[in-house]
């Protein structure tokens, strides 16, 4: 039986594989790089398992300070993510382009799709083939399904921030 730290690497695996895949597909449109840190916002929750798992991961980084309040707290001076390689789910899919379905209110299925402002280059979304976006629903129910486990049915989030020590 897997630890929930080894489900999660997983998980990471395979999200990484497919973010990889999208990478490579949007290579023309993608400007995304170390140093650029716009989509690293303050005030980004995660799972207690993703949570537990930076804290396993990077406890030197959580004896730090934290960034100052405004963007993430595990960007270093340089915009820099101190935790890259144990980075929570939200994390690993910034910059792609993103598609999600929800109902609206007359019940019909909607199809929605966002990029980053920076990597809106090239083609218009509308016209791109599915085949180039993130969709926003499987991974996360996996990781959903992942953390009910991880804690009894318990889904409580953590932010970010709130992992430094005092």
């Amino acid at each position: 039986m897997e630890t929930p730290i080894e489900l999660l690497k997983t998980f990471y695996e395979k999200v990484d594989q497919k973010a990889r895949q999208l990478e490579e597909l949007n290579k023309e449109r993608l400007h995304c790089k170390p140093g650029c840190a716009d989509c690293c916002l303050d005030g980004i929750t995660v799972f207690e398992v993703e949570a537990d798992y930076i804290k396993k991961m990077a406890p030197d980084v959580l004896k730090q300070q934290p960034h100052p309040k405004g963007k993430c707290a595990f960007l270093d001076e340089h915009d820099l993510c101190r935790i890259y390689p144990f980075r929570p789910y939200v994390c690993r899919t910034q910059g792609l382009p993103l598609r999600w379905f929800e109902y609206n209110e007359s019940g019909l299925k909607v199809e929605y799709r966002d990029i980053c402002p920076l990597n809106d280059t090239n083609t218009p979304l509308q016209f791109l083939d599915d085949r180039y976006f993130w969709e926003i629903g499987p991974f996360e129910q996996e990781l959903a399904d992942m953390q009910q486990k991880y804690k009894n049915g318990r889904m409580k989030r953590i932010l970010l921030r709130d992992l430094f020590q005092k």
